[in-house]
């Protein structure tokens, strides 16, 4: 009789003992699909010193194009302030990523104007957007999100470089719109997607925007991306009708991690341009204007808190259909050279980067041409083709 009572005794122990297993599973899986909260950013400021002495203290141009963010130079200037909050759970994430600040501004002005006029809290969306994980494989994407195109992004941590290159300011900064990512392993994966055009909130016309990605990763350390976006971008006409415009990029970004200590990158990119860009007309009045560029980029770690790399890149606007042009409203190329540091500090939280930058331009060559230059000397004439500057930027990211 005890060995029956002791008996049914273990078995009461077992059964009550799988069921709070069986709880603590359930629990765990329910505090998994509540999701997780995230919180980060970036505030980021520089100094930029022009060796040209510009009277204006801009670092712009005759084209008013030349740089994208870090545009003046001999004061300290505030470059960008970002929150990114993430909420994330088995199956979908949501990004809400906004940003203030004269960065902000340049990176996002196509949200200048909100529907309630100038000053809308628009401005501040840099990225909203949510994913839903459909399965394994697909994700699909909603929202206002950056571009896939390029190398380099608005994010000031995430360059090494802080001045942006020129392919980075002549292609998309962000588009709105759904797109579906479909990962067939690890090592390949394809992106295509509706947007309404770009940087844009509201498209200028009723045309829609397709967008594509296909990502290889042919070996360890290599990542190679080919991007592509084609779209209608030209305004309707004075009486409202929809104009044949055709606005078009393809793109290859492509990383190489040759060594623990050593990196290299490439940027190639060639654009087309039919009829205006949102209003901005091209130098062509009939058939397509093209513009495109290439970007190498390298960096060494020298120590575990000390980097040094460089950017070389040349770019195309001969065509005049971007807004890179000379003083005389023609189409330019450039030339650019780029060398900066990266110091670590704070258990990096810190980014220090010394930057040094000389930009050389196709040189105006015409009879009186002295003071038709692409920048600006101490005196305010445009006698320079070319512009040296040094800068040193300083960013804290949470």
């Amino acid at each position: 009789m005890k060995k029956k009572i002791l008996l049914a005794s273990c078995m009461l122990v077992a059964f009550l003992s799988k069921a709070q297993d069986s709880t603590s599973v359930v629990t765990a899986v329910e505090e998994a699909d509540k999701g997780k909260f995230t919180f980060s950013g970036y505030i980021d400021s520089y100094y930029s010193g022009n060796l040209n002495s510009p009277k204006s203290r801009s670092n712009l141009g005759a084209a008013g194009t030349a740089r994208v963010f870090d545009q003046r130079s001999g004061q300290i200037s505030l470059g960008l302030v970002q929150t990114r909050i993430g909420y994330s759970t088995n199956k979908s994430d949501v990004v809400i990523d906004l940003a203030f600040g004269p960065n902000a501004d340049l990176g996002n002005y196509g949200n200048v104007i909100g529907p309630l006029g100038e000053g809308s809290t628009a401005l501040s969306i840099k990225q909203a957007y949510f994913n839903w994980k459909a399965s394994e494989k697909f994700t699909l994407t909603a929202g206002q999100f950056g571009t896939h195109i390029g190398y380099e992004v608005i994010d000031a941590p995430v360059n090494f470089n802080y001045s942006l290159s020129n392919l980075f300011n002549n292609g998309p900064f962000y588009h709105v719109g759904v797109k579906g990512t479909y990962a067939f392993s690890d090592k390949a994966s394809l992106m295509l997607g509706v947007v309404n055009g770009v940087d844009n909130m509201n498209d200028n016309n009723r045309s829609k925007g397709l967008i594509g990605q296909l990502f290889l990763a042919p070996a360890s350390g290599w990542s190679v991306y080919l991007n592509g976006i084609v779209s209608n971008e030209a305004n309707d006409d004075e009486n409202g009708n929809k104009v044949a415009g055709a606005y078009s990029v393809f793109d290859l970004a492509t990383t190489y991690q040759v060594t623990e200590k050593f990196f290299v990158g490439l940027n190639a990119a060639i654009g087309s341009q039919k009829k205006d860009f949102q209003g901005f007309e091209p130098l062509k009045t009939t058939g397509s204007s093209s513009w495109g560029g290439v970007a190498l980029y390298s960096n060494y770690a020298i120590t575990s808190n000390f980097a040094l790399g460089a950017r070389y890149e040349y770019f195309d606007n001969t065509d005049g259909a971007r807004g890179l042009r000379n003083f005389n409203e023609m189409g330019t190329s450039v030339n650019a050279f780029t060398l900066t540091g990266n110091i670590s500090a704070a258990d990096g939280h810190l980014l220090i980067k010394p930057e040094f930058r000389l930009d050389s331009y196709a040189k105006v060559k015409a009879t009186g041409a002295e003071n038709v230059q692409q920048f600006e000397d101490k005196n305010g004439e445009f006698t320079k083709s070319s512009q040296a500057t040094v800068g040193l930027a300083f960013i804290y990211k949470f």
